[in-house]
């Protein structure tokens, strides 16, 4: 018979995480809030740089996903961990870095995302030495968890730690594979992938940071908190199994269904297509393993406003993981793409499947921690049905508006025109449902404050127990499969080979996705009429990069009748060889601009950023009025022209001595046309917004496309 050990839980650093994710719980959704209203109300733009709607998305999805959420993951691992292994965390020391690097690392996102500093890419917009950050706190959360699991007193491991050990494989793989770059300055770099390949590594990262952030360790989080808070065993170990293992391997592949009908080849739209709709089957399995859980518990959950945060998180996880797979079908992604039905869709499952799982958790957790009662079950179920409301008053508009998009730009006249050949007329139609939207929005955030006031009232009332006591015998390691014993339990107590299997089972769909991308050069065939970006159209690129008009605006042109008469010829892979971040972009709230160039005069962009409503009349867009008093910094240029030719754009030798004289010619030939049309300033040709009218006239210019209606 083991002798019984005495031992402490840390509960500590968990309390640090509970204390984080309830901070970030309400900046992130406020950030969300403020760029809700921005759309309905462009004057919350401020008319400063630092909180235009282009800077300020980005920073609300990564307040949301990796500060609230980010902090949610870790509060419920290290609670659950410990537990469920029996033992402590292998290192206060670790636990306490992880929690302070991290800290710091949403802090620097803060500061960096306003500023104008990001990459453009989706959930990864974060510069080159954060990146860097980021991949050391991770490695040193591993590090931790690894020991801890190595160290403990049950042989078992249980359905939540794997969930656990593959997301930490997957998420550094992810991170490591599309945050490969060369660094111009300590705020700009640029990836070693260009265009179709940059589109294709992206949303192998991206979708799978949702996979891979926003839903494994969420699963792992309901396996352990849901059974706890209903006092009921998981409804299927069978399940469990089949449900962690072909989730991990299906959705690594599912990423290509984001580039339905653009220029990525057709047969990786395809393998991208087949693996997300096969991702029904797991995803309702985990699902069915939840709801099932509660079987004989239900007059509970009419009574508990835990249960009824955990039923409907779950509920929204089936809805967004049954309405994922529908949207990756080629026919009905022809009508959701750059809509704002794939806003709804995102915010289903951020707002409900993370959101109220993650309350629920807090509401369960916290009195535990402070060994008392929760203050008010009347107030936890006031914010049950807030927050409820909210998210109905939100998505459901935004698919109304989804919809209404996709019909308007697709509908012609019995002539065979265009019927709304305007853009604006679809903005003008959808501006009811974004004020609902932005309804929705403040329920779901008076909810969340409701929440917080809770929680502090009880903390207030209890006592923190940090060194929480327990008791277990120690461990006598067995790797054998017992008689009459399910034949996976042999994993199940090897951890080193659990984290070889996962890495196996997510790299393999990886490998084949995107390797011949890389290795096959004629997968992306190049045209000769495209050549690389002048040095003054690379600077106006980088500031539309850094304004984050990527955000409104795609550059895509699929091939649809509707797309051609509306913006011209369809865009070619060959087209984005120079592209480097590619900026497709996801939605459209304005026109889609790959055929921006040569459409209107000089004056007509210039005039457009002072003024958007002037040139187009029901627009949404604000001014930038600092594009045109601020002058162009040209300090990396040279260093911008070396990198690109060092990663194969074909610069000649020494073009980055005479890039500057090369812009500067450029510039004056722009400024010139503007003072042609009566703009005055005599340092025109050194504003900023010369830089961005060069990089929007190029566009779309390096083949001959057919006349477009608008």
């Amino acid at each position: 018979m083991a002798q019984v050990e005495t031992f402490y839980y840390d509960n500590a650093i968990v309390r640090k995480f509970t204390y984080a994710t309830m901070l970030w719980s309400v900046v992130g959704m406020l950030v969300g809030l403020i760029a809700a209203f921005q759309l309905i109300m462009p004057d919350l733009n401020l008319g400063i740089p630092y909180t235009t709607f282009g800077r300020i998305r980005p920073l609300h999805t990564n307040a949301a996903i990796f500060a609230f959420v980010g902090n949610g993951i870790f509060m419920g691992v290290y609670y659950s961990l410990q537990r469920l292994l029996k033992t402590r965390m292998f290192s206060n020391t670790l636990s306490n870095i992880h929690f302070w690097g991290w800290q710091l690392i949403i802090v620097l996102a803060a500061v960096t995302l306003p500023l104008g500093i990001t990459s453009s890419k989706e959930y990864a917009e974060l510069e080159w030495p954060i990146d860097i950050a980021i991949a050391l706190v991770w490695v040193v959360f591993g590090i931790n968890m690894f020991g801890t699991i190595i160290k403990r007193r049950e042989n078992h491991m249980y359905v939540a730690i794997w969930f656990y050990i593959a997301t930490w494989i997957t998420v550094t793989v992810l991170h490591i594979g599309n945050n490969i770059e060369i660094p111009v300055s300590a705020t700009k770099s640029y990836g070693i992938f260009a265009g179709v390949q940059d589109a294709l590594v992206q949303w192998w990262y991206g979708h799978n940071a949702v996979a891979f952030f926003l839903t494994t360790p969420y699963l792992g989080l309901m396996y352990y908190f849901l059974p706890k808070a209903a006092n009921r065993p998981v409804y299927s170990y069978r399940l469990s199994i089949i449900h962690f293992w072909a989730l991990i391997f299906i959705y690594i592949w599912a990423g290509p269904h984001h580039l339905l009908y653009t220029s990525l080849p057709d047969w990786a739209q395809s393998l991208g297509s087949v693996f997300s709709i096969m991702l029904i089957a797991p995803s309702w399995g985990g699902m069915l393993n939840g709801l099932l859980t509660l079987r004989g518990a239900w007059d509970r959950v009419r009574q508990d406003p835990v249960l009824k945060f955990m039923v409907v998180a779950i509920t929204a996880y089936g809805m967004a993981t049954f309405e994922g797979p529908m949207l990756s079908i080629k026919s009905v992604n022809a009508i959701s793409h750059f809509t704002d039905w794939t806003i709804g869709h995102v915010h289903i499952g951020t707002l409900g499947w993370n959101g109220f799982l993650t309350f629920g958790i807090l509401y369960w957790l916290i009195p535990r921690l402070f060994n008392t009662n929760l203050y008010s079950l009347k107030l936890a179920n006031a914010h049950f049905w807030i927050g409820t409301l909210g998210i109905a008053f939100y998505a459901i508009p935004l698919y109304w508006a989804g919809w209404a998009q996709s019909l308007m730009w697709k509908e012609f006249t019995p002539d065979g025109f265009l019927k709304y050949g305007n853009f604006l007329e679809t903005v003008t139609q959808i501006m009811p449902m974004y004020y609902l939207r932005a309804l929705g929005g403040t329920l779901f955030f008076a909810g969340t404050l409701v929440m917080i006031y809770n929680l502090i009232k009880t903390i207030k009332q209890g006592a923190f127990i940090g060194d929480e006591a327990a008791e277990a015998p120690a461990r006598v390691a067995t790797a054998d499969v017992h008689k009459g014993e399910h034949w996976h339990r042999w994993i199940e107590r090897r951890p080193m080979q659990m984290l070889i299997l996962s890495a196996i089972a997510i790299l393999i769909g990886g490998i084949i996705e995107i390797t011949p991308m890389v290795m096959i050069e004629s997968n992306v065939p190049k045209i000769a009429s495209v050549k690389p970006y002048t040095p003054l159209e690379l600077h106006g690129r980088d500031l539309y990069i850094r304004e984050g008009c990527v955000g409104c605006h795609s550059q895509m042109v699929r091939p649809f009748r509707s797309e051609t008469e509306r913006y011209g010829e369809y865009s070619k892979s060959g087209e984005y060889i120079y592209d480097r971040p590619f900026l497709w972009g996801s939605k459209r709230t304005g026109p889609d601009l790959h055929r921006e160039g040569g459409k209107y005069p000089d004056s007509w962009h210039y005039n457009h950023m002072v003024d958007p409503q002037s040139m187009s009349p029901g627009s949404i867009m604000p001014p930038y009025p600092w594009m045109l008093r601020d002058e162009m910094d040209l300090g990396t240029l040279p260093r911008k022209i070396k990198v690109l030719r060092s990663l194969g754009t074909p610069y000649p030798a020494g073009f980055e001595d005479r890039a500057v004289a090369d812009l500067k010619e450029q510039a004056a030939g722009i400024a010139a046309r503007l003072r042609a049309d009566g703009i005055e300033d005599e340092k025109l040709e050194k504003r900023d917004i010369i830089a961005l009218i060069a990089y929007l006239q190029r566009l779309g210019t390096d083949i001959k496309p057919k006349a477009a209606t608008n």
